[in-house]
């Protein structure tokens, strides 16, 4: 699963970087600078926080979507909270029938550009956390859905995401072991020559491309507690190595 991240404004602006200059690459930033007083070493979904994606129609500048899609169906607040919690992932192999991802699979999927991310391994009934990322420290690129919804009792307008996810690597195949679950899974990481495709291609494109990350070099170490009272929150120490002498596991 994918539920903590580490990503920062300079990460999400990779992709405009390619497809823009200088000058308005500096006014996304400009745009964005509040944004970039929240930068998150470690963030979980269920904080529903904002994230910046690119979809379709915004293909070359990023925009704002809270994390944990809401779909475009959803009636009411009561019915959203129920939602939430349960649409900051999606399986890959099922977000054409499932009702809360299908119409977003077909017409709405998206980039969302990060540092890396943070899944646990679990050791004699205890939870480990791993901090993964590329091993040249470039951005990652999750393959994702959005949506929007209008709140009817206050006529809000909320642009939404989910990341997907599938079937582990042999990497993350050691990592993500909880035995609660009936097997390993992962983000979806799509490769840059992928992205458009991802974007704009039809639905037989984008179902091919949803497969583990076999040949992208990843790398991982173990860090601090995530939750808890010993968690060090939203700080940089999140990410860094933290070795625990009782786990022999190494990625």
């Amino acid at each position: 699963m994918c539920y903590d991240i580490k990503t920062k404004v300079e990460a999400a602006l990779k992709r405009a970087r390619r497809y823009n200059n200088e000058e308005w690459t500096q006014m996304l930033i400009d745009q964005f600078r509040p944004f970039l007083e929240n930068e998150y070493f470690h963030v979980s979904g269920f904080e529903h926080p904002e994230l910046l994606i690119y979809t379709k129609n915004s293909f070359d500048k990023p925009i704002k979507a809270v994390w944990g899609l809401i779909p475009f169906w959803v009636k009411n607040s009561e019915q959203q909270l129920k939602t939430w919690n349960n649409t900051i992932n999606a399986r890959g192999e099922t977000i054409f029938e499932k009702p809360s991802f299908r119409s977003s699979a077909k017409s709405k999927r998206c980039l969302i550009y990060i540092d890396g991310f943070f899944e646990h391994h679990y050791f004699n009934g205890e939870s480990y956390p791993f901090f993964v990322q590329k091993e040249d420290k470039e951005p990652l690129i999750f393959g994702g859905l959005w949506d929007e919804w209008v709140n009817n009792e206050s006529g809000e307008l909320i642009t939404s995401c989910t990341i997907i996810t599938t079937k582990a690597n042999a990497l993350m195949s050691k990592i993500h072991n909880n035995p609660r679950l009936k097997e390993s899974r992962m983000p979806l990481i799509l490769k840059e020559k992928d992205e458009d495709e991802w974007l704009n291609g039809d639905l037989k494109d984008a179902n091919n491309l949803i497969v583990p990350a076999s040949d992208i070099h990843l790398k991982a170490h173990t860090v601090r507690k995530l939750r808890g009272n010993n968690s060090v929150g939203n700080s940089p120490k999140a990410v860094e190595e933290y070795i625990y002498p009782v786990l022999k596991f190494t990625a």
